[in-house]
């Protein structure tokens, strides 16, 4: 398939991750940093001369805010400033908790739509069901086209015990439906998913590294070996990373006696290392370990530790290679400064930190032009560097210098077209198939009475397809004849999982994701030939 310009991304794939920004890292917890104050310096005085002088009224915060977003940018690519005011919006993710009402949702035709109700929360106890939408809030209408997720979140979230009324509209209901909510604490999960995938495997998606994970991943691993795990995969992609207490907790987990997990080191920095000191709860068994681009830091921490004791087996695609540590310092405004103290060494000695020379733009870029150069696509394309190659006790061959190396590859699926499921996705069709597919068919869909029962059983027919194909047709979207049916195929089971995601959790979104994910796939065929491919990745 011919290759694009880069203007023209794969929104499905590539915006959330470039998205990610102050999320890519590893941190270590707020409080170990303290607080900094410098003296007047030449900065103050140019903001102090604009003031005085400048031809038009500025806003002399923002200004110097943006002064030092670029001071930091010349370091490295993750230094960072984080404003005051959005400090909690960005600690939020990693601290476990949020108050709030308890809804997952997305913004389509300028309404608010509910995709997932969270079990125990103040929503479902007031008897909100994915598929509502939200008209009114506080007896305001509450859509349009100025509304966005910054002003859902804002107006729905609040302090634990405050209420809020919201104006429902139901399908099959003519009536508003008037709902008062209490607010309350909202766990915010790093484990999206933990289920048996067959008799004897485990799967765990870990989607960050927060105050919560560790005890996450222990009752994860406890509940899989009751249910009779053997073998395990661990799904770190698209995890960008997170503390780095927590990386060392989990990979505890998997390493026995007293072994090295990582060590940093820095120009003030004495080396520190950090080791295994307690036992596992999965040091014995088949252990594979799913990685990809976009899988960061904390992430590479944890995959690179599997990888040098040779404990299991790493696949997917190279992981983002983001190797620095930072400390967040707090400014006298409560502003802070995540600035980078150290950076990190896998137990072979990798540095994994890809090169940022080129500055802070391309470093950005740097994994749209592994696409663009066909790296996620094909093994024969990823180039690894001699020099930097290190050996494992098991006489393994693995490599630094820009992520993780998997050792077995598995490229992006070619077989549909990502141009059209691209134009489909924004266009939002998917969604709103699925949210009126479950308005007209709630009665059928509530006969599946388990998750697992869902994905073993559910599917859509021949005309709920030539409805889906229809939509397409009249978007003005085209579907190319050589690929129609592996597109097809691809969404009809995305679709499918958001389902699922709507009729139980996140936990069914993957249980029915992963029938269809090729990595998931070779992984469990990995599984068969686990020891052989273990010792012959040389």
């Amino acid at each position: 398939m011919e290759r694009k310009p880069k203007y023209y991304l794969q929104p499905f794939y590539f915006a959330v991750f470039l998205a990610l920004g102050l999320l890519i890292g590893i941190f270590l917890k707020p409080g170990g940093g303290g607080s900094f104050s410098g003296q007047g310096n030449r900065l103050s005085e140019i903001i102090g001369l604009i003031e005085g002088y400048y031809v038009d009224t500025v806003d002399s915060d923002l200004l110097e805010e943006m002064a030092i977003s670029d001071m930091l940018q010349n370091l490295d690519p993750h230094s960072v400033f984080i404003s005051s005011r959005d400090i909690q919006a960005v600690n939020e993710p990693l601290e476990g908790e949020f108050d709030g009402i308890g809804v997952e949702f997305n913004i389509l035709d300028d309404t608010v739509y509910i995709v997932n109700v969270i079990e125990g929360g103040p929503s479902e106890k007031a008897g909100l069901l994915a598929g509502d939408r939200i008209i009114m809030v506080n007896d305001t209408l509450f859509s349009g086209t100025d509304l966005n997720n910054e002003r859902v979140i804002k107006t729905l979230k609040g302090k634990r015990g405050t209420t809020v009324k919201v104006g429902i509209k139901r399908y099959g209901n003519p009536a508003l439906l008037a709902v008062e909510i209490i607010r309350g604490t909202i766990p915010v999960n790093s484990i999206d998913a933990r289920f048996m995938i067959n008799a004897t495997t485990g799967y765990v998606k870990l989607v960050r590294f927060s105050a919560t994970t560790t005890d996450e991943m222990k009752d994860a691993l406890q509940e899989l070996r009751k249910k009779g795990m053997k073998d395990l995969i661990l799904d770190l992609r698209g995890n960008p990373g997170g503390y780095l207490s927590a990386a060392i907790q989990v990979t505890d987990e998997f390493l026995d006696g007293k072994k090295l997990i990582v060590y940093t080191e820095g120009r003030t920095q004495p080396r520190k290392t950090y080791k295994a000191g307690r036992k596992g709860n999965f040091e014995e068994g088949k252990l594979i370990v799913l990685v990809d681009e976009q899988s960061a830091s904390a992430s590479e921490i944890v995959s690179g530790a599997i990888q040098d004791w040779d404990r299991g087996l790493i696949i997917g695609r190279r992981s983002y290679g983001k190797g620095l540590v930072q400390e967040p310092f707090e400014l006298k405004d409560h502003s802070v400064i995540r600035l980078t103290i150290s950076r990190y060494y896998t137990p072979t000695g990798r540095s994994i930190q890809k090169s940022y020379n080129d500055g802070y733009e391309k470093y950005q870029m740097e994994v749209y032009d592994r696409w663009e150069h066909g790296e996620l696509d094909n093994q024969d394309s990823v180039k690894s560097i001699d020099s930097l190659r290190y050996t494992t006790p098991g006489g393994r061959f693995v490599y630094g210098g820009g992520g993780i190396y998997p050792d077995i590859f598995v490229g992006l699926d070619t077989l549909f077209n990502r141009y059209v499921v691209s134009a489909i996705y924004e266009k939002a069709l998917h969604r709103r198939f699925v949210y009126h597919y479950l308005e007209t068919n709630r009665t059928r869909l509530n006969n599946y009475r388990s998750a697992e029962r869902y994905a073993s059983g559910f599917r859509f027919t021949e005309t709920d397809k030539k409805n889906f194909i229809q939509m397409i047709n009249e978007s003005g979207i085209e579907l190319d004849e050589k690929t129609k049916e592996a597109t097809l195929a691809y969404i009809f089971n995305d679709m499918r999982a958001l389902l699922a995601r709507q009729l139980f959790d996140v936990n069914a979104y993957y249980m029915v994701s992963n029938q269809d994910d090729t990595v998931i796939r070779a992984a469990l065929n990995s599984l068969q030939d686990y020891d052989r491919l273990l010792a012959e990745q040389k």
